[in-house]
Order: structure tokens, then C-alpha cells, then sequence
């Protein structure tokens, strides 16, 4: 057996499936397309996670667009973080055109030009279906870590939760919390000590502050309501095919903070909501975030935390989460170690520091005797990329160089007029895109406020007349008390001998 066919026997042993399956492409080696020995990834393995990385320019976005063609047509609904805003084009069909018509005879898969059913949504002021949670829904702790609070100052957010569940006070926005916060410390500070203890005007200074920051970088637009209802995201059209979410996020890409906070209250809504899967044969939902490395360049520790946590969990719920970047060495270890799936585009060697990286990149992957990984990893063309998946009993499958299949749907983006179409023919924008601002914290405690502030004043006032009826009782009775001259003057004895002296003087 020669080397060609003793690589087709390998790659189609390491990824035959028994199955439902999709499949990206076809096996290389020596630089050329391997005829019949093809890259399939079993179903029931794509709630493992994944990873898609690769220099910029190599074909990352047209790997996504591939994967979630090929989820969507199984009736596994997508949801892509689209930062770029290069992805939409997946809702019209494609144009065929000689060299996609040649990849794939060299590949041997047949190809065809298909559009998916797309959702735009947004959680800024761009258009489409508006993304909203309450704060109440995050929990103190999700929030805690959202805004990188320490213990004490958890505690006082743990407190505020507290009150208003004690209340019935709902804790719906930004401005709601903030005025449960200032509440706290001043008209309502003895009510919040009596029942829950004195709470220090520094810790609410500083949650005050991160609050605001959070608030700067758009957060007020995506907390509130009507809250997004994740079954929105599990929907299938009427061909069988999944929708294919993606959320418009060109506009925050300089506010991790936001993009951060809004990834992590999802899986977390995700992960609650899910009931736990068992082994159904493919995942319920599979989500893409691109640009990962805007999540964890300026995560804190806790949020860190937080995000390892739920990637472990959320599995079990048939929720797959691959994250697109382009350096691996972007994921922290921890939640690099949880990805099942590795699709490596090539990486570039200008430097030594870039050479290093490679050499570290290329040990995550199986040893293989047909590639020096390193080398090849600098050689990839665009639309290729090593591979390495799980296989059907959890295995890794063997390393390979793969030739990936075009997209079937346009490789551009759509244009203004065919976003609007798309919004307009949107269920879930009549759904959600309705501002709801009913009576909440914000608008109970300010009515609270001004009917103390109402009850004080009366009080001040009775006060003010009790002292001006007192001030005016004193004048009268000092009106009323005759001077004594003017008593001796005026009585009767003074009187007639005034008269009778008057009389003698008059008779000389």
C-alpha cells in the first residue's frame, strides 16, 4: 500500500461515523486534496466545543459560515456573536463559480447554492430583534462578578436583591439599581439597618462608580425589558432547516465590558433555562463568539471563573460554544482544555516571538507521522486548516490538513435594503422591540421619597403654626395686661380727685 492510500485509510477510519454527521471538507497531504477521504464530525460530539483559530485573512469567517450551513441544514439552530459584521450574507443562496466548482471535484463533495433562514438581532441601537435582560434575572452574584466587585462590596449588591425581593420591588434596569443603591445610604438608611444592617457609604460609592462604567459603555440600552425568551433562539423553519441567530455587535467593539456582560448573562440564561439533554444524538443549540479575545483580554479573575464554570456545565444541556480568535494562546488553558473540536487556519512567522507561538500551538494538537505540524501550520492556504474533532465514542480523531468545502450561501454581506427586508418579515421584532418602562424600583422609591419628603413638610409646617400660634398667644396676652401707670391713671380714686382738685381751682 502506498503512502496516499495508507493516509485515505487512516483519515477514513479516524473519521468514519455510524451516526448522522456533517462533513467540512476533504484531507490533504503533501499539499494536494486527498480524493474520498473525508472530514466528518459526528453530531452527537458538537456540544463539546470548539475552536477556530487562525490568522487574519486565512478563512476563519467562511469556516463559521460552512459550520453553521451545515448545523442549520441538520435542523440545529445557530447562534452566531457576529463582531465583524461579515456574516449575514448566510440568508441568500450562492454563485457558483469555477473555483469553488474545482475545490470540490477535488474534494469529491458535490456542491449546491442554498440561503439559511436568518434572525438579525442586536443589543445596541442597531436594527433587528432588541436582546434585553432585567437585572433582577443576573442574580447578585452573576452581577457581582459582572462588575468585578470584592467581597464586601457583593455583600451590599446581595443586600440590595434582598430588599427588593423583601418589597416586591422590581429590579428591572440600570437606573432601578442605582436608585436602590443611593436609597440605601440616604432617605432609607435607617430601614435598611434595621432589617439588614448599616451599609457603608464607600462600598456603595464604588459599586456606584463600576455601575456607571458598565452604564458608559451601552448597558443601559441591554438591561430592561421585555426579557429575550431563549426558546427564541431553538427555532426551526418550515424546510427543517435552523435559524441561524446572529447578533450584530459592530458597533461595541470597543466596550468589552459590555460584549462580556451580555455573553456571560446568555449562557447563564442558557444554562437555567435548558432542561439537562442526556445523549440525544446532536446539540440543541450551538453558539459562535467571535473575536473570544475581547472577552478574556479584560476579564477579571471571577468573570473568568465564571465563564470556565458554565462552558464545563453547559454541555449537559446539548449547548455547544465555539469561540473564534486568532491565536489559541487567546483562551485561557482552563477553557481551551473543555474544546473538543480544533479547526487551526495558518498562523504567520515574521517573528521569533511569532515562531515560538507556532511551535506552542502546534504541541495542542495529536502527534502525527504525516505532518511536521509546526511547518505546515505556516504553509495552510486560505480555506484550510488542520483539524482534530472527537469522534463518535469521545475519542480524538486523527490530525488532518484539510481542504474545507465553500459555502453554499453568499460570501458577502447582505445589503441595507435586504437587512430591512429581513427585520421587516421578523415575528420576533414585533416581539420584542416594544420599549416597556413600567413601575419599577426606581419609580416606587421616588414616589416613596417624595411622600416622605411630602409627610416631612406637612410635619415642618404643623410645626412652623404651632410656633406662630404661640408667638401670636403671647402677644395677646401681653396686650391685653394694663401698664400700671396707666391703671393708676385711669382708676376711679385718681380719677375723682383729679376732678375735685380741678373744681378748688377753678372756684379761686
Amino acid at each position: 500500500m502506498d503512502r496516499i492510500e495508507a493516509f485515505r485509510e487512516h483519515i477514513v477510519n479516524g473519521y468514519s461515523c455510524k451516526g448522522d454527521f456533517i462533513t467540512l471538507g476533504g484531507a490533504i497531504l503533501d499539499g494536494e486534496a486527498v480524493g474520498n477521504a473525508h472530514i466528518n464530525i459526528p453530531l452527537k460530539t458538537l456540544n463539546r466545543h470548539g475552536l477556530i483559530a487562525g490568522a487574519t485573512g486565512t478563512g476563519k469567517t467562511k469556516t463559521i459560515q460552512v459550520l453553521s450551513e451545515q448545523l442549520s441544514a441538520k435542523g440545529i439552530p445557530v447562534l452566531m456573536m457576529d463582531i465583524k459584521g461579515d456574516f449575514s450574507g448566510i440568508a441568500m443562496p450562492g454563485e457558483e463559480k469555477p473555483f469553488i466548482t474545482e475545490r470540490h471535484a477535488k474534494i469529491t463533495l458535490p456542491y449546491e447554492t442554498k440561503g439559511f433562514p436568518v434572525e438579525l438581532m442586536t443589543i445596541s441601537k442597531q436594527d433587528g430583534v432588541r436582546l434585553r435582560a432585567t437585572v433582577s434575572e443576573f442574580g447578585p452574584v452573576l452581577f457581582s462578578r459582572i462588575l468585578d466587585l470584592n467581597d464586601t462590596q457583593s455583600g451590599v449588591v446581595s443586600v440590595i436583591f434582598k430588599y427588593c425581593d423583601d418589597n416586591n420591588i422590581p429590579l428591572l434596569d440600570l437606573k432601578d439599581f442605582k436608585k436602590v443603591l443611593q436609597y440605601a445610604t440616604e432617605e432609607g438608611k435607617d430601614e435598611f439597618t434595621a432589617s439588614y444592617g448599616r451599609i457603608s457609604t464607600a462600598s456603595t460609592g464604588s459599586i456606584l462608580r463600576k455601575t456607571i462604567e458598565l452604564e458608559q459603555q451601552g448597558a443601559d440600552l441591554f438591561f430592561g425589558e421585555k426579557s429575550f425568551e431563549i426558546d427564541d433562539l431553538m427555532r426551526i423553519d418550515e424546510n427543517g432547516n435552523g435559524y441561524v441567530n446572529i447578533i450584530r455587535l459592530t458597533d461595541i467593539q470597543d466596550r468589552p465590558k459590555l460584549f462580556s456582560t451580555f455573553m456571560l448573562s446568555l449562557l447563564a440564561e442558557i444554562y437555567n433555562t435548558m432542561p439537562e439533554q442526556g445523549d440525544s444524538g446532536q446539540p440543541e443549540l450551538v453558539i459562535f463568539i467571535d473575536e473570544a479575545h475581547l472577552i478574556f483580554d479584560q476579564a477579571s479573575k471571577a468573570l473568568l471563573d465564571q465563564i470556565e464554570t458554565i462552558v464545563k456545565l453547559i454541555r449537559s444541556k446539548g449547548i455547544g460554544v465555539y469561540f473564534i480568535t486568532q491565536n489559541p494562546m487567546d483562551v485561557p488553558s482552563d477553557v481551551l482544555a473543555q474544546l473538543g473540536l480544533k479547526i487551526q487556519h495558518a498562523l504567520r512567522a515574521f517573528t521569533a516571538n511569532d515562531r515560538k507561538a507556532i511551535k506552542m500551538t502546534s504541541e495542542n494538537y495529536p502527534i502525527s507521522e504525516y505532518y511536521k505540524t509546526d511547518e505546515v501550520l505556516t504553509s495552510l492556504g486560505i480555506g484550510e486548516a488542520f483539524v482534530t474533532a472527537l469522534n463518535e465514542k469521545g475519542i480524538p480523531t486523527p490530525l488532518a490538513a484539510t481542504m474545507l468545502r465553500a459555502p453554499m450561501s453568499r460570501m458577502d454581506v447582505l445589503t441595507d435594503a435586504e437587512i430591512a427586508n429581513c427585520i421587516a418579515k421578523s415575528k420576533l421584532v414585533k416581539k420584542y422591540n416594544e420599549e416597556i418602562d413600567r413601575e419599577s424600583a426606581y419609580e416606587i422609591l421616588t414616589k416613596k421619597i417624595e411622600q416622605a419628603q411630602e409627610i416631612a413638610a406637612k410635619e415642618e409646617e404643623k410645626k412652623q403654626e404651632t410656633k406662630e400660634n404661640k408667638r401670636s398667644s403671647s402677644t395677646t396676652r401681653k396686650s391685653t395686661a394694663q401698664n400700671p401707670i396707666v391703671k393708676v391713671l385711669t382708676s376711679a380714686t385718681f380719677i375723682r380727685g383729679a376732678m375735685g382738685i380741678l373744681m378748688k381751682i377753678m372756684k379761686k
